[in-house]
């Protein structure tokens, strides 16, 4: 087996992902850094925006809240989320993040373990403005959440 060498990712580099709302940035992954048990990115999420209802069959989902003001929708019931707050959302837990402040909001995610593959690991539940336009993923962009 190939043990992963460390590998430091600038959030610069990594490619938007806005097809369900928000900026979604799958910073280190299998792709990036050879990540096994799972993947770590960041999301931004602009005032009045959103990141569309999805949830995860194979992964829990961990956030912190760096910044902003969000509510997170979980299986339809709102909670706040604030700065230097966290949340782990079960597998299968159907979640929402809308940005309810009016400053960008930060938010660190980790999601593991992995799916068996890339197009497994993230089921949406609703349509945003992007994902109704947007064309079939790319392989690369199925390992963001």
């Amino acid at each position: 087996m190939i043990q992963p060498l460390p590998k430091i990712v600038d959030l610069s580099e990594v490619e938007p992902n806005t097809r369900r709302g928000g900026d979604l940035r799958a910073m280190l992954t299998p792709a990036t850094v050879g990540s096994t048990s799972g993947f770590m990115g960041v999301a931004i999420v602009r005032p009045g925006d959103r990141i569309g209802e999805h949830y995860h069959p194979y992964s829990e989902e961990f956030v912190y809240v760096v910044c902003g003001q969000l509510e997170v929708d979980l299986d339809g019931e709102p909670h706040p989320l604030r700065p230097e707050q966290g949340l782990m959302i079960p597998m299968n837990m159907r979640h929402r993040f809308r940005n309810t402040g009016n400053v960008e909001a930060r938010i660190v995610f980790h999601l593991g373990p992995l799916a068996p593959r890339p197009a497994l690991g993230h089921v949406d539940t609703e349509e945003t403005g992007c994902a109704a336009v947007a064309a079939e993923p790319t392989e690369r962009e199925q390992v963001r959440s």
